[in-house]
């Protein structure tokens, strides 16, 4: 079963009064792209997250968020009142010394200087049994993610075994219109040799001519080539994740073929379908990025 590359998952844990909320999404790449947020505390455990990020979902682009909401009014931020006293010192100094007149409110000024708020996650250090707590959620969120993609994926075989299913029946169309179309080749040459005047010609080195001519049309070889793509790749979607790429590789070649049917087809009917069934590829081509 294939997987989607484009996925979300959320989760979350209450510890000592602090909601530690773990994100995670996703979108197709080509390689894994991944970005990090972590709280302050949980950066010495940075490292270990991406581990596990990138374990689980070896591609894609993906964004990570680990977050903490307080829930208790003890955890406000604390102001460091030391340090708003060394900056009130020093705006008096300044004040005094370039003959600046103060501001009428020193407060609104303070409190914005760097570093007066300190947060409370910033101080602490974290203990053994909260990293236990955030990692499960880490973890919990990633599962989602992964539980999603693989209902994305199971979307996109079921639109990809449709579209094979079109490409293979405008396939079998084509086959009535092979011989019709082989007769009126036949016929337009001797319709167009009829139309000059006394003309002579060897019939026989003609008939050799007309049977090497309407050969190099025949698409019997481009029809069993496109005919083990779409097998090839209904295969290749039962191997598992992590086929993206070469599907993709697959629907380059299903392509080759139809489009070869195209220039040789020389019959408006055959051509109609052949437009049918790139129109088919080129859904599937789209979907396939998104494709583990």
């Amino acid at each position: 079963m294939i997987l989607s590359m484009t996925g979300y998952g959320k989760a979350s844990a209450v510890f000592q009064g602090k909601k530690i909320i773990a994100e995670v999404k996703s979108l197709n790449s080509k390689a894994l792209d991944l970005s990090t947020r972590v709280a302050p505390i949980y950066r010495e455990k940075e490292m270990e997250v991406r581990a596990m990020v990138t374990q689980a979902l070896e591609r894609g682009k993906v964004e990570f968020n680990l977050w903490i909401e307080q829930q208790e009014q003890a955890d406000a931020c604390p102001i460091n009142d030391e340090l708003v006293a060394a900056y009130y010192r020093q705006m008096l100094d300044i004040s005094v010394k370039y003959n600046i007149p103060e501001p009428d409110d020193y407060w609104h000024t303070l409190i914005r200087m760097p570093d007066v708020l300190s947060r409370n996650d910033a101080l602490q250090e974290l203990s053994e049994e909260e990293w236990q707590v955030a990692r499960e959620v880490v973890q919990q969120a990633i599962d989602q993610l992964v539980a999603f993609r693989s209902q994305e994926g199971e979307a996109l075989q079921r639109k990809f075994e449709e579209k094979l299913d079109n490409i293979a029946a405008l396939l079998t169309s084509i086959e009535p219109y092979e011989k019709l179309r082989v007769e009126k080749i036949r016929q337009r040459i001797m319709d167009g040799l009829a139309s000059i005047p006394d003309v002579e010609y060897d019939k026989n080195r003609l008939e050799q001519e007309m049977i090497y001519y309407i050969e190099k049309l025949d698409i019997n070889e481009e029809k069993q080539r496109l005919a083990n793509h779409l097998q090839y790749f209904r295969k290749t979607m039962e191997e598992g994740h992590g086929q993206g790429k070469k599907l993709g590789f697959i629907a380059q070649e299903m392509g080759r073929e139809i489009n070869t049917t195209g220039s040789k087809s020389n019959l408006a009917e055959m051509q109609n379908i052949v437009v049918k069934m790139k129109d088919e590829l080129e859904q599937i081509k789209e979907q396939v990025l998104n494709v583990m």
